[in-house]
């Protein structure tokens, strides 16, 4: 696997140095950021969002169209092609989600749904030892970290959809992240009722992503309260804030959770749910082609689905939360050693989506760079 690895990490290094070689000085002081490390001082690397805040970098308002394409070539050197092809779909939603909104929504900045507000940011010299590269906006956050010429890390990797289900021409629909809903509904909807019991947690779906924006995860981590998933605690326009605030009040008084059911959902290390060893053949195959959909979303050199054989797949868990009626609010988890999924569609009338895939030991690459501080020092 390393050589693999060492050729997506060669492929993003040559990327980001034609990207950063077209920007002005002015433009290079905005998009580079220190480089990656264990300590406190790479504290901005880790910080993501997939709300429509200033996830820190050079937006793509801020390129020419020449640059802008090789920004987008370095993102798309860490995505397979449906991956790249569902980010750049996301991106485009937001002219669908200001269309929706009645081309109102500001959220303290000129246009609150913006297309352009796509940030990127290279953290240190690609090519060198250690570096890495972010790239987030509104429910895109890839996140990159390659040590000594090796891609060492690529979550956490958000992904998301708003609106989730929308119309095309014809009767078609377009729904960028289908699979990644259906086959986990298809797979808990098929338990046998003594396994569903087991598998469905609650009744009711939480309002949003448990573990959130959080940089690492912690046992017993609840949901945060959307207006707390900002950079700035407050915006500087008062109504703005108000705004924001209502809106995130609806969406906690819709989910309906106390206390007694943010214990019921919080993240324990040790997993909730059935196990796969639990599960039927084809059940299993549900299973595999559901961590398809969060893999399959990094090039195929570099996705760690070949390591889930059939004993890898035995200690993955499934968790649910709220109905197993298409478009009705839900939620669910996968989790696994050295893996986190979760999903969740209850916001806008279950139709706006957040997934995220995590390496709880590795996010960022802070394990990797743990051990590679304690070998050089």
């Amino acid at each position: 696997m390393e050589e693999p690895r060492r050729q997506v990490a060669a492929a993003m290094a040559e990327a980001a140095r034609a990207w950063l070689d077209m920007l002005t000085a002015d433009q290079r002081a905005v998009a580079v950021g220190s480089g990656p490390s264990d300590e406190a001082a790479d504290g901005e690397r880790r910080r993501w969002f997939y709300t429509p805040t200033d996830h820190g970098g050079l937006t793509v308002h801020q390129q020419r169209p020449a640059q802008q394409r090789a920004a987008m070539r370095l993102v798309a050197s860490g995505l397979s092609r449906p991956g790249f092809v569902t980010v750049a779909t996301t991106m485009g939603l937001e002219n669908i989600l200001d269309h929706t909104e009645g081309f109102v929504t500001r959220f303290d900045r000129e246009r609150g749904r913006d297309p352009g507000l796509y940030y990127l940011r290279v953290f240190g010299d690609p090519g060198g030892g250690t570096w890495g590269w972010r790239f987030g906006g509104h429910h895109v956050s890839l996140n990159n970290l390659v040590v000594d010429g090796e891609l060492v890390a690529t979550t956490p990797c958000f992904m998301g959809a708003d609106p989730a289900s929308s119309e095309l021409l014809g009767g078609a629909v377009n729904r960028p992240l289908a699979r990644v809903e259906d086959l986990a509904r298809e797979l808990v909807r098929s338990l046998d009722p003594g396994l569903a019991r087991r598998a469905i947690l609650s009744a009711k779906a939480p309002s949003d992503l448990v573990t959130a924006n959080r940089t690492t995860i912690a046992e017993g981590d609840q949901v945060i309260p959307l207006a707390g998933i900002w950079r700035d605690e407050r915006f500087t326009d008062p109504g703005e804030q108000a705004k924001l605030q209502a809106l995130s009040d609806r969406i906690d008084e819709a989910a309906g959770y106390g206390p007694a059911d943010h214990r019921t959902l919080e993240y324990t290390a040790r997993p909730k749910g059935i196990p796969g060893a639990d599960l039927a053949a084809e059940q299993r195959e549900l299973l595999r082609l559901l961590l398809g959909t969060y893999f399959g979303r990094v090039p195929e050199a570099v996705s760690p689905m070949a390591a889930y054989d059939d004993a890898a797949l035995d200690a993955v868990h499934v968790a649910w939360a709220g109905s197993t009626e298409p478009g009705a609010p839900h939620y669910y988890r996968v989790q696994g050693p050295r893996l986190l999924i979760e999903w969740d569609n209850t916001q806008r009338g279950a139709n706006h989506a957040h997934s995220v895939w995590r390496d709880p030991g590795n996010d960022f690459g802070l394990d990797v760079l743990s051990a590679h501080r304690r070998q050089h020092h």
